[in-house]
């Protein structure tokens, strides 16, 4: 059986086409998720951050866990903490790292640098994926990361002469570093459920700003953004996130998750009339069109009947 890796046009996977595709729609929707975080944040009139990660993680959290339970049942939910093991616990660890990091460097640095940080995950998650695992990554992908670069930075390139702190852009560096090895681990370790490792990651994260904030009281107003900033924005994320990756290359993954740079001044805009500037605009065309050729020409492959001999399932590890 010819390995997927020297096969043209093939990406490794232990999933079926099917699979793929439900793994790819379930991604999207972690980013669409995601991309509602900038907008409901603007909502949050709490003046420390420690208390935002607190709440946020705590709902999240909360949520994750009355999901798994719904889903598997009391015992089944405490069996797949049990069973996640090493990469989940490291999943857990960079999820808890990055959701804090986001809130903290907004403190230091501009959203756009951010963004512009983030959009390197693509990058990071394919050349991790490939150094690591010998993971093929195709040349439609490469070109497709190249042009979400590209885009993102023409989206941000308004922001970039402005102060430039390097805690906060560290923190910004960090934060695509540990969502590209979360990105790979989930797609390495497909069979290993995730969803326990991102809860796991939201109690680090509430338990490390419970000890960092100054005070835990907020208006019911504030709590209520706070519950959408924790359930819609980080628990359905996570859960969508961490049970599409494992089905699709990481690469892949990462490149969907652009969508949320792109889809977060849409929100914005419509609801906070702050209209985005022509660069932004342009940056956004040249990214979408990108992930929708990429993910097009995705879907053509796996309709395509594979040559005699040749497989994307790769040997069992």
């Amino acid at each position: 059986m010819a390995d997927a890796a020297s096969s043209p046009g093939l990406v490794k996977t232990n999933a079926s086409p099917r699979e793929e595709r439900v793994g790819m729609l379930l991604v999207f929707l972690s980013a669409l998720m995601w991309s509602f975080g900038g907008t409901i944040a603007r909502f949050v009139t709490v003046g420390d951050s420690w208390t935002v990660i607190f709440w946020r993680s705590v709902w999240a959290a909360a949520f994750l866990l009355s999901f798994m339970a719904w889903r598997d049942g009391w015992r089944g939910m405490l069996r797949s903490f049990r069973d996640m093991g090493l990469p989940g616990l490291a999943v857990g660890s960079c999820f808890a790292i990055a959701s804090t990091a986001f809130v903290v460097a907004l403190a230091y640095t501009t959203v756009a640098n951010i963004l512009l940080m983030q959009a390197g995950v693509p990058l990071l998650a394919a050349l991790l994926a490939w150094a690591l695992f010998r993971e093929r990554v195709g040349a439609a992908t490469w070109v497709a990361i190249a042009a979400v670069i590209v885009g993102v930075a023409i989206m941000v390139s308004e922001s970039l002469d402005g102060a430039v702190s390097p805690i906060g852009d560290g923190l910004a560096l960090l934060i695509a570093l540990m969502f590209s090895i979360a990105t790979v681990i989930t797609r390495r370790f497909a069979s290993v459920r995730m969803t326990p490792a991102t809860c796991l990651g939201t109690i680090l994260a509430a338990g490390f700003a419970a000890s960092q904030a100054s005070a835990f009281t907020v208006s019911a107003g504030d709590m209520g953004f706070l519950f959408a900033f924790g359930v819609v924005n980080l628990g359905i994320g996570l859960a969508f996130f961490a049970t599409g990756a494992r089905l699709i290359p990481a690469a892949i993954a990462a490149l969907l998750g652009t969508f949320e740079p792109i889809l977060g001044p849409i929100w914005v805009w419509l609801i906070h009339s702050e209209v985005p500037s022509g660069r932004t605009i342009i940056g956004g065309m040249v990214v979408v069109t990108a992930l929708l050729v990429h993910i097009g020409l995705e879907f053509k492959r796996q309709a395509r009947p594979q040559r005699a001999g040749v497989t994307g399932v790769p040997s069992p590890n």
